[in-house]
């Protein structure tokens, strides 16, 4: 004390301002269980002695060490915890360094004319941060009718905290809500794809540590479910295999209904070989026992034959040009669909060409010779289809453009001299024939036929005299 006493009335002195005496710390955030060094820079090289405080006044009881440069001797005082080590340049080491460690200090320095310099610094130290954890008002939280609160839970409280959802920054969301100092996280309404997970990360200025990933256990559904496959139309002597499906959390319970007939408890359904009797309404239930909700789809099934062949007929399969003709396509099946084909194409109609209500007569009024082809037509139900064999349509012309275009007696005098040539051709064979064999002669000496009787002929016009046309007659 007595030191103390003659210490403090001695004179105190600045240091040049050039050379002005620092203490800074290194690091200037000290990790707890670490070492720190409150380093002094730029110390007088007159300095006869070095004395370390902690706090805010220099007392007897917050001495440090002393250090006195001559005699390189240290001096404890009653505030040295036997881990604080001082160099000579002023520097004072702390090892194994913990929170109550943190605060200011102030190094006393005498110079050799007993003059006094006050020096402070300041020593900060932070806990190695543990890995926080998260926790839930609700571990079960129901879609559209809950909200969760999720807590970072962390040993330090002097730590910030940072969350994080599918390992992204937090949305900008207005039902997530975080309280001033960020340990908790409120989930408004909380939904399906609320689901997470969650992270919170807590940071001090030495350490930063992550929480495990947390996932929320969202109740919802059961969704409207869905029955495939989508077609509603079984070819007779199928197998009929039906599967309905939900979103739902937990999964749901599933139940058949056919035509109002409860089936057994089941996703999926199977009815081999159906027949008619299985066409009818086919009712999907689902029900989540946690949610306490249920949903239901209702699908039609109709189960049909195939159709057999339909008969094509036409009311006349050789027509004349602007005539008409009507093509008839019969069915035994019902509620059948009709499609016409022209050379094997969809037969595009024209403004000649028109269909039935129900298509099964087609009439082409006036035909023309484009119409000459191929006609079918095509019966079909949801499960199959059949077409008819073709009938071939052939369009001629008409009688008066397959004449030659003279008029009738033109035609008549053609033919009569005709059959005149040919007469006057075999009447001049004949008469050469006659008389290279002399049958002349025999008759002008026949009493029978005589001259007279000749003339007499001639007369009567029994043998009238025969000419070839622009000719002068023969004489006889």
């Amino acid at each position: 004390s007595v030191s103390f006493l003659l210490v403090s009335l001695l004179a105190f002195w600045n240091p040049p301002t050039t050379a002005q005496v620092t203490v800074e710390s290194v690091p200037p955030n000290a990790a707890e269980g670490k070492d720190a060094l409150l380093r002094v820079l730029n110390l007088p090289g007159d300095t006869a002695s070095l004395t370390w405080f902690k706090g805010e006044t220099v007392l007897p009881t917050h001495k440090i060490l002393l250090y006195v440069i001559d005699t390189k001797i240290t001096t404890p005082g009653p505030a040295y915890s036997g881990r604080e080590t001082i160099y000579p340049n002023g520097s004072l080491l702390f090892q194994n360094i913990t929170l109550n460690d943190t605060g200011s200090y102030i190094l006393q320095i005498i110079n050799q004319k007993f003059e006094t310099a006050l020096v402070r610094g300041q020593l900060q130290v932070f806990p190695e941060l543990h890995k926080p954890s998260i926790t839930s008002n609700n571990s079960n939280p129901v879609e559209n009718v809950d909200s969760v609160v999720l807590t970072c839970e962390s040993q330090t409280q002097s730590t910030s905290c940072l969350w994080s959802v599918n390992s992204k920054s937090l949305p900008d969301s207005p039902r997530l809500e975080l309280s001033l100092d960020n340990r908790t996280l409120t989930v408004h309404g909380v939904t399906r794809n609320d689901t997470g997970p969650y992270e919170c990360e807590t940071r001090n200025p030495v350490s930063a540590d992550r929480s495990d990933p947390f996932t929320l256990n969202v109740l919802y559904g059961p969704d409207t479910p869905t029955i495939s496959p989508p077609d509603s139309y079984y070819r007779l002597g199928a197998n009929l295999s039906l599967s309905c499906r939900t979103a739902s959390n937990p999964p749901a319970q599933y139940s058949w209904l056919i035509n109002g007939r409860p089936q057994p408890s089941t996703q999926e359904l199977f009815i081999p070989n159906i027949t008619a009797k299985n066409s009818g309404s086919y009712t999907c239930s689902v029900y989540n026992n946690a949610t306490r909700l249920n949903k239901t789809t209702v699908k039609t099934i109709t189960v049909s034959e195939p159709v057999s062949q339909p008969l094509l007929t036409a009311s006349n399969t050789t027509v004349t040009k602007d005539d008409s003709v009507v093509l008839t396509c019969s069915s035994n099946n019902t509620g059948v669909s009709i499609q016409w084909f022209f050379n094997g194409q969809i037969l595009t109609l024209t403004d000649r060409m028109k269909l039935s209500q129900d298509n099964s007569t087609l009439t082409i009024d006036p035909v023309r010779k484009e119409d000459a082809g191929k006609y079918q037509c095509e019966v079909s139900n949801p499960v199959s289809s059949n077409k008819s064999d073709p009938v071939r349509l052939d369009v001629e012309d008409d009688s008066t453009e397959q004449s030659s275009g003279l008029p009738p007696g033109a035609i008549a005098g053609i033919v009569i001299g005709v059959v005149a040539g040919v007469a006057v051709i075999a009447a001049l064979v004949y008469l050469q024939y006659f008389r290279k064999t002399g049958g002349y002669d025999q008759l002008s000496s026949s009493s029978t036929f005589s001259k007279t009787n000749c003339h007499a002929w001639e007369r009567e016009g029994d043998f009238a005299p025969v000419f070839a046309p622009g000719s002068a007659p023969l004489s006889f």
